[in-house]
């Protein structure tokens, strides 16, 4: 899922009052090199459980592995039938990261690194994997020309249009945080404000359920808010110290997860209630330890390229994977496919950064800047 690079601010040792200014401490921090790697471990979470631990593959004569993969694979069935969590820790980060990434900044600024870390992967990975469809079809369906060409938008699900992989539909809730967010950078962040909105946010999608309100569900947005929420929250603790209110909506956040957390057992129907929470757990607590600085220490440089590969890898490992395992299954031994497939998925996602990623985010954020020059010369000329 798309994140920036971790960078640790400045923070301070207590929360400040509502009226205490959100300026840099004089002190520098170390980059949070952990986040990083858990966005990889995340989105490795995500890759296997699609090959290995959906219900679809699960299923006898599925167009994937042919038989139950239960049958094929047991132990490693049962681990990755738990990988669906991926998402939910991706949103997680991102509501973190993204607090982090927009402190101090312009709207102008946040809506050019929102979409120069969007769109040039994504516009890969919607044209390579309409190739995969064309060329080798009978998994999955492939999608007409226009609705393709719709999805380079990054709109569709909005629009009602289907995805050209259906990794696609966390990207919606990720635009929808985007552009609530946007409201608070638009004011100018601080631990007041962004408490608020945490606030204001858990309301709405506590309402949005019973409200009968289509347009209430869309905006407040409530099988993901919460893991948003659970983010700010965390940065905030990290940016300016723990205190009770932060730990009371983290702890909010946590129970609302929870509950969130049974529905998606049932809709991917191959794992427990009681080991997603466990999990869940496990990694809200890793991340409070991140917040409270009890991994600085951890300073490896290569988990900021580990970083790197997780929103590539993630865009294009789906139907691309579950295809090819669909011809290759009968080749070789399974594990070994499964782990040559993600090797080779990693490969790929490292050539997308640097080849596509890096170069066309430099483009786009040169004319993207060069048109809020023109558009603010053409304000001050009327």
């Amino acid at each position: 899922m798309p994140a920036v690079v971790a960078q640790r601010p400045p923070r301070l040792t207590s929360a400040p009052s509502p009226s205490t200014s959100t300026r840099a401490a004089v002190r520098k921090r170390p980059r949070l090199y952990v986040v990083d790697g858990i966005r990889l471990l995340a989105a490795l979470m995500v890759v296997l459980h699609h090959f290995v631990g959906t219900s679809r593959v699960d299923r006898p004569g599925n167009a994937i592995w042919d038989r139950p993969v239960s049958e094929i694979m047991p132990t490693v069935f049962r681990v990755s039938s738990f990988g669906w969590i991926g998402v939910e820790i991706f949103f997680v980060i991102s509501g973190f990261v993204i607090c982090m990434s927009c402190w101090g900044r312009t709207p102008k600024d946040f809506f050019v690194s929102r979409v120069i870390r969007l769109y040039p992967a994504y516009w890969f990975a919607v044209f390579f994997t309409t190739a995969v469809l064309v060329l080798m079809p009978g998994v999955w369906e492939r999608l007409s020309m226009r609705k393709v060409l719709f999805n380079l938008t990054m709109l569709q699900a909005g629009s009602g249009v289907p995805n050209v992989d259906g990794v696609y539909w966390t990207l919606w809730s990720e635009l929808r945080f985007y552009l609530l967010f946007l409201i608070v950078v638009a004011m100018g962040l601080t631990y007041r404000r962004v408490v608020i909105f945490c606030c204001v946010w858990g309301a709405a999608a506590m309402l949005a359920p019973i409200s009968k309100f289509p347009l209430m569900v869309l905006v407040a947005d409530p099988s993901a808010a919460w893991y948003f929420i659970a983010g700010l929250a965390l940065y905030l603790m990290h940016r300016f110290g723990q205190d009770l209110l932060l730990w009371g909506i983290l702890a909010m956040a946590w129970l609302m997860g929870q509950l969130e957390l049974g529905e998606r057992v049932a809709h991917e129907q191959v794992s427990s209630w009681r080991g997603a929470v466990v999990i869940f757990t496990l990694f809200m607590l890793f991340m409070v330890a991140v917040a409270l600085g009890h991994t600085d220490r951890i300073q490896w440089k290569w988990l900021v390229t580990a970083g790197s590969l997780t929103y590539p890898l993630y865009l294009v490992h789906y139907v691309a994977g579950t295809v090819l395992i669909s011809r290759l299954h009968d080749t070789m031994d399974p594990r070994l496919l499964v782990a040559g497939l993600i090797a080779g998925f990693l490969v790929l996602a490292w050539l997308v950064h640097r080849l596509v990623e890096r170069p066309v985010a430099r483009a786009l954020k040169r004319g993207l800047d060069s048109s809020f020059v023109r558009l603010r010369g053409f304000q001050r000329a009327a």
